[in-house]
């Protein structure tokens, strides 16, 4: 695992094509393995202006893996052993407000989960664990990267709730409708359990939502389908290069809190008894959360 530094190490989940960045240097993919099984690709370690990122296509590189298929303990584990601390997730959506058009980001600060199909937690069985979710995004990163769209140019919308769907099918319209009476901003399919599993790991998470359609609710508008979606998703990609293009510089400006509570978010959190935590299951555990384990057996 990487030395921790006075800089975060940001890993990219998203789409193929974002490590293509103007600057990027030092670029090279490297196999992962994790204990919770295959990630989604292996992941593209660079590094930008002294900042070091680390990419992994969600959905493998070609989007051959579909939302319900993603293996997102093995990618959260992987981005871990890689010294990752801190992910962004770039992430494309509906919306469920007029005033977030298609070709908009969002900042998403909040969180619903309807998947029902998917494993959401690194522990169970022999180390049972409850991490808060009351605040789900990192700060920190929430901060960096609206100043980074900001000095791009890039509209993006700060805060907003991200309804997660198990897919793949797009929602009918009563769900649709359903999910904008709740207060949803926008809809999408993957950022459930990735949150909730990037907090169990310690690490900082913020999602930046890159609005595609307004999924059915809209009487104006086309229901949602692939080749709408594909018609924003590149120019959409290509803002989300200059984002992250511009995040080196703000990373380097503001002095980085180590001590944030994220960090340190499995302190009190376990609560099964040192003596009956599940050895085989505490070894998968290493990356995750060694840390506190490790005092645990101490």
């Amino acid at each position: 695992m990487l030395k921790r530094t006075s800089y975060p190490t940001v890993g990219i989940i998203g789409g193929s094509g974002l490590d293509e960045i103007d600057g990027l240097r030092k670029i090279h993919w490297r196999k992962i393995n994790s204990p919770f099984g295959k990630p989604s690709d292996q992941l593209c370690f660079g590094e930008l202006e002294g900042i070091q990122f680390v990419f992994l296509p969600r959905h493998g590189r070609g989007h051959y893996i579909p939302p319900t298929e993603i293996n997102f303990l093995a990618n959260i584990d992987a981005l871990k052993r890689a010294g990752v601390t801190d992910i962004i997730s770039l992430s494309a959506v509906g919306s469920f407000k007029k005033d977030l058009p298609p070709g908009k980001f969002v900042l998403v600060d909040q969180f619903i989960d309807r998947t029902f199909s998917r494993v959401k937690s690194f522990f169970g069985k022999g180390c049972v664990a409850h991490v808060s979710m009351a605040e789900p995004v990192s700060k920190q990163l929430g901060k960096i990267i609206l100043s980074a769209c900001k000095d791009s140019k890039i509209s993006i919308r700060s805060g907003g709730t991200y309804l997660a769907i198990e897919g793949p099918q797009f929602s009918t319209i009563a769900e649709s409708l359903l999910y904008k009476n709740w207060g949803c901003s926008v809809i999408g399919m993957t950022n459930m359990p990735e949150a909730k599993l990037a907090r169990e790991a310690e690490m900082g998470y913020a999602t930046v939502a890159m609005v595609t359609d307004f999924d059915c609710w809209h009487h104006d508008h086309e229901n949602v389908s692939v080749a709408q979606i594909m018609k924003i998703f590149s120019k959409n990609v290509d803002k989300a290069k200059k984002l992250i293009r511009s995040l080196p510089g703000k990373i380097k400006k503001y002095p980085w809190d180590w001590n944030d509570p994220v960090y340190f978010s499995l302190d009190n959190a376990i609560i099964t008894s040192p003596k009956k935590i599940n050895g085989k299951l505490a070894k998968k555990l290493d990356a995750v959360a060694g840390r506190v384990l490790k005092k645990s057996n101490k």
